[in-house]
């Protein structure tokens, strides 16, 4: 079934519009609305959502240049979102304990449905992972659908640069993401544990 051109394009498709809306649209709402309310703990777990997810941007500048390191960003993406939403211990209990408003509902609302598109879509794009590793990429159509939101997001926002200039700032952004990622890991974690309000 997925291996069927017209399938796996309205699945990708869906998925974009998906990622505009859970991605995006919401966090960002929730991001203002905190700083409004002044709430520190879903304020601090939305700028730590926003730097993990920024992973997703990332892939896109790597997909517009057709480079198939895109497909296991993609995947990595859905993995630690999720993990960013639910990690932080002190984060979870203050949230917990603050008055049941609005923004704490929003917040919850979404957390929970952002952890269930990020789990479906990881297995969705576990199913296409091959697509890292095939010789014949630019060649392949169920491939190359994953591109095609790509391609358009940069004929509506960088039509006048090329791939290959898009794609090399793509592989900047994930050097930068991985080196970060790689000392919060092997440093900051050892430090601070899964407390994030007192860094």
């Amino acid at each position: 079934m997925l291996g069927n051109l017209s399938t796996v394009r309205a699945l990708v498709w869906t998925d974009y519009r998906l990622a505009l809306l859970f991605a995006i649209f919401i966090p960002l709402t929730l991001l203002i609305w905190s700083w409004i309310a002044k709430s520190e703990a879903i304020s601090l777990g939305m700028t730590i959502y926003w730097r993990v997810a920024s992973l997703m941007a990332i892939t896109v500048y790597l997909m517009i240049g057709g480079l198939s390191i895109g497909f296991i960003t993609a995947l990595l993406a859905k993995v630690l979102i999720p993990l960013s939403l639910w990690f932080w211990a002190d984060i979870n209990e203050e949230i917990r304990e603050q008055p049941k408003k609005s923004l704490h509902l929003g917040f919850t609302a979404w957390r929970w449905a952002m952890s269930v598109y990020c789990a479906l879509g990881a297995l969705v794009q576990i199913w296409f992972i091959r697509c890292a590793f095939s010789s014949d990429l630019l060649g392949g159509e169920t491939c190359q659908a994953w591109m095609e939101p790509a391609l358009a997001f940069k004929s509506y926002v960088h039509s006048g640069l090329t791939p290959g200039f898009l794609a090399f700032w793509g592989i900047v952004g994930l050097v930068i993401y991985a080196t970060y990622l790689g000392y919060f890991l092997l440093v900051k974690l050892g430090r601070q544990g899964r407390s994030a309000l007192n860094q």
